[in-house]
């Protein structure tokens, strides 16, 4: 036991010597564009609430009356007594938002990359993965035992000449629809192109999009005016929805066969009621008020334009996930702290979140906050980085 932790400890020096350390900071109630730690307030850049949902009166209504008739806790996994009728209406309540024939509710975003994509992919078949996947489709393709190809990001010409080389028996391409690092989105309409020319599936991790991409939010598909049998994806509600848990929608069968073999789903007590009857409610909040993702898209082609005033770098694309990439680790930090001495909350995103020299400000924008608030992140950033 001395052994193991002298060895830790020695990982965590290392770690903090290359200032790759994490901390966790506690907030002083809700992730809201205003927040407070240790009683101090402080404008908030850091958070996926993007269309300001998260404490919703409507959402948060549903979700009592849901614990009041439901109880707290599901109790046990839905293949036992766990399967609620609420898990039900809101599997067919998400399908139909995201244009899907059926979906599944999983307990994380996390657990349902890892737990699909295992459970559809074995030995024998194919991955074609884009590099800057989320770590949760990497660990599910590692899980998988499947063969992973890996192609540059969005580089459709590598991805063709994977698949034409590939010979496995069932092929998948994988894919962030907006990623979460960089705020750009994957190239659907060649990525479908060339699932169909090589006989492979898609599956589309729509964390990062659903409720923010396309005229209704309902993700990467709507956005470039997509509908494919073929397409699956995975939404998550703890983001733009502003409530928690995640859904995988897909064709029946493939539901049919998760249900049965997959582990993650099959051996996990369900999630509380609670959940499922905040993701409805979140969904009718969305169609019931469609400003929130227009001015969401309007926050995002401003800050975008202060970025090119001030002479910042940043991508190309204007986006609600913007990052100021600064290379090294240490100026990442040194910068977010900066920024927080007055009372700007923002992460310095590190390795391995991000491929080594790529160490940024990871800049994250919801539909409340304001022309003024954004002008002021934006002049502070700029002397911190001139």
């Amino acid at each position: 036991m001395k052994r193991f932790k002298e060895l830790i400890l020695e990982e965590l020096k290392e770690l903090s010597s290359k200032s790759l350390l994490r901390k966790m900071d506690i907030l002083n109630g809700g992730d809201f564009p205003v927040i407070k730690i240790d009683g101090k307030e402080y404008l908030n850049f850091s958070s996926n609430n993007y269309l300001a949902l998260n404490g919703h009166q409507i959402i948060k209504k549903a979700m009592s009356e849901a614990t009041e008739k439901y109880g707290t806790s599901a109790s046990a996994s839905r293949l036992i007594s766990g399967n609620l009728e609420i898990f039900e209406q809101a599997e067919t309540a998400l399908a139909a938002f995201k244009g899907k024939e059926s979906a599944l509710i999983f307990n994380s975003g996390y657990q349902a990359n890892l737990s699909v994509i295992s459970t559809l992919f074995g030995e024998n078949d194919a991955i074609i993965s884009d590099e800057l996947n989320h770590a949760s489709i990497i660990d599910g393709c590692r899980l998988s035992k499947a063969r992973v190809y890996v192609y540059r990001h969005n580089d459709m010409n590598q991805l063709e000449d994977l698949l034409k080389s590939s010979e496995e028996r069932k092929k998948a391409i994988i894919t962030d629809g907006v990623f979460s690092m960089d705020g750009d989105i994957a190239d659907l309409p060649h990525i479908c192109e060339l699932a169909e020319r090589y006989d492979a599936v898609v599956i589309v991790d729509d964390a990062h999009s659903t409720g923010v991409m396309g005229e209704h939010g309902r993700g990467t598909e709507e956005f470039f005016g997509i509908k494919k049998d073929y397409i699956f994806v995975l939404g998550t509600g703890g983001k733009a929805l502003g409530v928690g848990g995640a859904f995988f929608c897909c064709p029946r069968y493939v539901r049919d066969y998760l249900i049965n073999r997959c582990r993650g789903f099959i051996y996990s007590t369900a999630l509380p009621p609670s959940i499922p009857a905040g993701l409805m409610a979140a969904i009718d909040v969305i169609k019931r008020e469609p400003d929130r993702i227009k001015r969401l898209k309007d926050r995002a082609l401003y800050i975008h334009s202060l970025l090119k005033k001030f002479n910042i770098k940043t991508s190309d694309i204007p986006s609600h996930i913007t990052p100021i990439i600064l290379g090294d680790s240490e100026i990442a930090m040194n910068v977010a702290y900066g920024l927080l001495k007055n009372q700007i909350y923002v992460k310095a995103i590190r390795p391995p979140t991000v491929p080594r020299g790529t160490a940024r400000i990871r800049i994250s924008i919801t539909s409340d906050h304001t022309e003024e608030q954004i002008d002021r992140l934006i002049k502070l950033l700029s002397s911190h980085l001139n």
